[in-house]
C-alpha cells in the first residue's frame, strides 16, 4: 500500500469514527430528553466533534434519527424477510404467530427509541416520510406472502393481497406503540396468538 493509499484509509476510517460519534451522541441526548426539545448543538456537544465536521455528516437531528431508525428496523425486516413457503395453513398460521411474537418482541427491546420515533413522527415531515417508507417495506413483503399462500391454494384467492397486508400491518403497528407507550395489559404473546387468529381466520379457509 503507498503513501496516498494509506491517507485515504486513514481518512475513511476517521469519516466512519465520526459518524459512529454523532450516532452514539444523538441515540443518548435523544433517550435523556425527546425528539422535540434536543437539539443538533446538543448532539454535537455531546460527540465532541467540530460543527463543521459534524454538518458534513448529517445536515440535523433528523437525519440523525433516520439513520438509528434505519439501525433498529434492520432486525424488525429480518424478521419479515424469513422464508415463508408453508405446506399447509397450520404451518402458515405458526410461522405468521412467530413473526408477530417476534415484531412486537424487538419494539419492546427498543422501546426508548422507538417512543422518540413515534414522536419524531408527528412533528418532522422527514420521520414521517421515512416511517411510511418502512411501513410499505413490511407491506409488499407481507403481500408476496400472501400471493404466495394464493398460489398454492392455502390462502383465499377472492381477497385483494396488498388490501389484506395493509391491513395486517396496521393491526400489528397499532400494537407496536401500544407496547412501547407500555399502554395494554396483555402479554405479547396473547396480543401475537389473538392477531393471528383473526388474521388467519379470515384469510385461510375451512376444510
Amino acid at each position: 500500500m503507498n503513501s496516498d493509499d494509506m491517507k485515504i484509509d486513514k481518512r475513511h476510517l476517521r469519516t466512519i469514527r465520526t459518524r459512529e460519534k454523532l450516532l452514539v451522541a444523538a441515540r443518548e441526548v435523544f433517550l435523556e430528553n425527546d425528539f422535540q426539545t434536543t437539539t443538533i448543538s446538543q448532539i454535537i456537544k455531546r460527540a465532541g466533534v467540530g460543527y463543521g465536521t459534524a454538518y458534513v455528516h448529517f445536515e440535523g437531528k433528523d437525519e440523525l434519527l433516520i439513520v438509528l431508525i434505519e439501525t433498529v428496523m434492520d432486525q424488525f425486516h429480518q424478521v419479515a424477510e424469513q422464508p415463508f413457503e408453508p405446506r399447509t395453513a397450520e404451518e402458515a398460521r405458526e410461522q405468521i404467530e412467530q413473526q408477530a411474537t417476534a415484531f412486537l418482541q424487538l419494539a419492546e427491546q427498543e422501546r426508548e427509541l422507538l417512543r422518540i420515533v413515534e414522536q419524531a413522527i408527528g412533528v418532522s415531515y422527514a420521520i414521517r416520510t421515512k416511517w411510511k417508507q418502512i411501513r410499505e417495506r413490511f407491506i409488499e413483503r407481507i403481500s408476496r406472502d400472501i400471493r404466495y399462500a394464493q398460489a398454492t391454494g392455502l390462502a383465499r384467492s377472492d381477497l385483494n393481497p396488498t388490501l389484506v397486508a395493509r391491513g395486517w400491518f396496521f393491526a400489528n403497528e397499532m400494537y407496536l406503540f401500544e407496547v412501547i407507550r407500555e399502554e395494554t395489559t396483555a402479554t405479547i404473546d396473547e396480543i401475537a396468538k389473538t392477531l393471528t387468529a383473526v388474521y388467519t381466520t379470515g384469510l385461510y379457509p375451512h376444510d
